[in-house]
């Protein structure tokens, strides 16, 4: 405790005209020693420095030491302010450590507040103003022959590589050519157009192999032939669209010579009748209605086939 109290009156001492200067007091003053210390004096930038405050204040004392610099001035402060109480019989002894480091080169000022001590009330400032550090420059004695280099351009634009280009041209060549190649081959492709009555006899036949009667589902097996018997109807002519109803479907059929009329409209009546009334039909009766549906369409299909030609025909 001695040696540390020697070094603080010793300080106190070499800094005793600058704290009596720097001091305010608010009502009857507080006996205050102050000192300061800066370790190195002398630095460069960037490189971290230590600002030592020590304060001895009677017993009962407060003392508030100020915040580190801020990044708004030339010295700026690297952490918070640590605060060390000593040990001392006589009087209150703190010390202020701020670890700093300036920015700038020359002789830089330590910008920190002023350190309040209270006591029963009443109050003293004790100034920090005018305490300064040399920054040294990095730079080396002679910088005469240093030539800084030219500015350069906010957008640098690199010369063209031919082949880059010559790749992209690639790449498009290749891209045109498959979509060439695409259109082609999609317009080459036939376009298979299945024969109605053909695929109606497919159908037909289709229907017996799945065995609805044998099953129970009689009306579902009737359902199926007359939309076989539509499909092939709306195939082979325009206005036998499958949209209209069975009686529609009636009328703008008759008078069509190919197809028989008065079985046509029988069957249709009848499949609506077993389809949307729930009316029961036996097997055979099903049977029946699905051979008529075929023989309407194979009727059709004869009646519209190109007669054969005569024995004159031939030999001519």
């Amino acid at each position: 405790m001695t040696t540390r109290f020697a070094r603080l009156v010793a300080m106190a001492a070499l800094m005793a005209p600058v704290a009596s200067a720097m001091s305010q007091a608010t009502g009857a003053p507080i006996v205050v020693q102050a000192a300061v210390g800066i370790e190195p004096d002398t630095v460069r930038i960037g490189d971290p420095f230590l600002v030592q405050i020590g304060i001895r204040a009677p017993h009962g004392s407060t003392i508030t030491f100020p915040q580190a610099p801020d990044s708004t001035s030339a010295v700026q402060g690297l952490d918070p302010v640590r605060v060390e109480t000593r040990p001392d019989s006589a009087s209150l002894v703190q010390w202020g450590y701020y670890r700093v480091a300036a920015w700038d080169i020359g002789e830089q000022s330590i910008s920190l507040g002023d350190v309040i001590v209270s006591l029963g009330g009443r109050t003293r400032r004790i100034s920090l103003a005018g305490h300064k550090v040399f920054v040294a420059s990095v730079l080396p004695a002679d910088t005469a022959l240093r030539v800084p280099k030219p500015a350069r351009p906010l957008y640098e634009f690199a010369a063209p590589v031919w082949w880059l280009w010559a790749a992209v041209a690639a790449v498009a060549l290749l891209l045109l050519l498959l979509w060439w190649w695409w259109r082609r081959r999609k317009r080459e492709r036939p376009i298979a157009v299945p024969d109605p009555f053909v695929r109606a006899e497919r159908e037909f036949a289709r229907l017996e192999r799945l065995g609805l009667i044998d099953a129970g589902e009689r009306g579902r097996y009737v359902a199926l032939a007359v939309e076989v018997l539509r499909d092939y109807l709306a195939a082979r002519y325009k206005k036998a669209q499958l949209s209209l109803t069975s009686t529609e479907l009636s009328a703008v059929m008759r008078g069509d010579r190919a197809v028989p009329n008065d079985r046509l409209t029988r069957v249709l009546n009848e499949a609506d009748l077993i389809k949307f009334a729930r009316r029961a039909v036996t097997n055979e009766r099903a049977r029946e209605l699905g051979r008529e549906a075929r023989a309407i369409v194979s009727q059709e299909h004869a009646a519209t086939r190109p007669a054969p030609a005569t024995a004159t025909e031939r030999a001519a």
